[in-house]
């Protein structure tokens, strides 16, 4: 509160109100409410504007997103607001939890909020039980809604209009897909040097960035994962799949691929198709053929070493690729990926360095080779180790067979709070405090709450039924922790969980560096003199393979 002249202190007053994504209605109602607002408040002897926040079109079920309803409350936060004015608790907020968890920290900085249209007022004694009734109300309708739209969406998919903007080769404009003749022939050159040239995506993205050509996105920034994309989309050959991603809760608004959770709208011959049906089937099989010889399906961290081989020379790193023999056999290399993608380091037509002259590749076992030369070098006192990671993992063993008592206390007592809030809910009915559909909801969310500690509790209770033996499991927990140590039952995974990073130079140095060591071990690859003798050099070690004396990174 700021004083007036006169001893009188001013109530500092924010308004906050949500309009229309429509540009002709945002405009008339955010005026509209800045006017009736600023007269409201004028009109109170003690109140002083402190100012009108308005977010527009945001959903109210998420708070996330509305810049300036957090601008509002990071103000509050600053003691700048003593009360927040708002017409009605759906333009607050939608979402009872985020409803009663704002209001309270509002209310504890001695903030309040007035809801004008429901003559609601959180400073008052039952403010915060008429709000979790009303936003309720409001939560439920979002709720509704939400599922209005799904069912509006869907019969407009089934009808074959087209959700989703532009993509290469299509343009889409009121949800009718029509043919660009630009885009088209980029999307038939794609497909025909995938199945009539026999090159992979990597080849084509990099071919397509030399030659300048432009994506979907205005730009020559092709890569190996975008052919693919295109090579799969079923809408190069006249069909529509859509619903590929589903929006599970309607209070986040997040979107997740949707793996079988909702049913796909599948059109067949929807539209003017850019490639034959019979061309793009035998790209999938294609696809699917490549896909199995490689071993290549997936993502993420699929083999030891993945992402802990760098480039010395761009600073990327390696992938993982496989490379057949002439005798029908295959082996794992890894390659710098800018030089796999790019080419070598040249500048391109639009000025810029591109590509990576490395000129070096290592195969799987020889890095994994390296890797265990380097653990092996290293000096440690195994007993001393195998002896505390024993009693580590005994510790824990034996501290898990009660770690149950304390989360299974708390939670008897969080079910006998709700059992007294289930009992006030009958009271408040019966005093007739609260109306039939307010107690049916209240009753169905108490119920819910009690049944999911309940099945905590019982999944507490039948974890303490199995008693671990740590007598019994020492001896096998000593052996196995040998085993490792000693490196007799290490598996490629164990070393690669040691290795911090390993850098391949141009000159066919291989540095290997381990976690939590400040020393690195520096190997020269087989080779190297014809590799020097062929980059113009002539101080090459004649040993195919040596290791230098550890050095020190500091």
């Amino acid at each position: 509160m700021i004083p007036r002249k006169g001893g009188i202190f001013m109530l500092q007053v924010a308004a906050y109100c949500r309009v229309s994504t429509d540009k002709e209605d945002q405009a008339n109602s955010f005026e509209a409410q800045q006017r009736y607002f600023r007269e409201y408040i004028q009109r109170q002897p003690d109140w002083e504007l402190q100012g009108i926040y308005a977010d527009e079109g945001f959903s109210g079920t998420s708070t996330s997103k509305r810049v300036e309803f957090n601008k509002m409350l990071h103000a509050a936060e600053l003691g700048q607001i003593d009360l927040i004015v708002t017409k009605e608790v759906s333009r607050f907020t939608r979402n009872t939890v985020d409803a009663l968890q704002i209001t309270r920290e509002l209310r504890r900085r001695g903030v309040g909020v007035l809801f004008l249209n429901d003559s609601l007022d959180t400073r008052t004694n039952d403010g915060e039980l008429r709000l979790t009734i009303m936003s309720s109300f409001a939560q439920d309708e979002s709720r509704r809604t939400s599922e209005r739209s799904k069912w509006g969406q869907m019969r407009s998919m089934e009808k074959g209009v087209v959700f989703g903007g532009s993509l290469l080769g299509y343009d889409v404009i009121g949800g009718k897909m029509t043919v660009n003749p630009e885009g088209a022939e980029v999307v038939r050159l794609i497909f025909h040097k995938y199945l009539q040239e026999r090159k992979g995506c990597s080849t084509i993205a990099r071919e397509l960035r030399e030659a300048g050509i432009l994506s979907s996105k205005g730009n020559c920034l092709w890569s190996s994962a975008t052919v693919t994309k295109i090579l799969k989309n079923e809408k190069y050959c006249g069909d529509l799949i859509q619903k590929k991603t589903y929006t599970p809760d309607y209070l986040t608004h997040e979107k997740k691929y949707n793996h079988g959770k909702e049913p796909l709208v599948a059109l067949k011959d929807h539209h003017e198709a850019i490639i034959d049906r019979e061309t793009w089937q035998a790209v999938q099989r294609e696809l699917s053929r490549r896909n199995r010889a490689t071993g290549c399906g997936g993502h993420g961290n699929r083999y030891p070493l993945s992402g802990k081989i760098r480039c010395g020379e761009c600073g990327k790193s390696f992938s993982h690729r496989t490379k057949k023999r002439q005798d029908g056999s295959s082996y794992y290399r890894w390659c710098c990926f800018t030089a796999t993608n790019e080419g070598l380091r040249r500048t391109d037509g639009a000025g810029n360095t591109i590509g990576c002259s490395v000129g070096r590749q290592i195969r799987d076992d020889i890095a994994m080779d390296l890797l265990r030369r380097s653990v092996n070098a290293v000096t440690l006192d195994k007993k001393s180790i195998i002896s505390s990671l024993a009693r580590v993992v005994e510790s824990v063993l034996a501290s898990g067979e009660d770690s149950g008592e304390q989360e299974l206390r708390r939670l008897e007592l969080e079910f006998e709070k709700l059992q007294t809030r289930n009992d006030t809910i009958h009271d408040r009915f019966f005093d007739e405090s609260i109306t039939k559909a307010d107690y049916q909801r209240a009753k169905a969310r108490c119920e819910s709450e009690m049944n999911r500690v309940q099945e905590k509790i019982a999944a507490i209770k039948q974890r303490q039924t199995l008693n671990t033996d740590t007598q019994t499991l020492k001896p096998d927990i000593r052996t196995a922790i040998t085993g490792i140590v000693s490196g007799r039952t290490a598996d490629d995974a164990f070393y690669g969980h040691l290795l911090q990073q390993m850098t391949v130079y141009r000159d066919g140095r291989v540095e290997v560096a381990l976690n939590l060591l400040p020393a690195k071990w520096v190997y020269v690859l087989d080779e190297l003199e014809k590799y020097r003798a062929k980059i113009g050099g002539h101080d090459a070690s004649s040993v195919p393979m040596s290791v230098s004396s550890p050095l020190s990174s500091g």
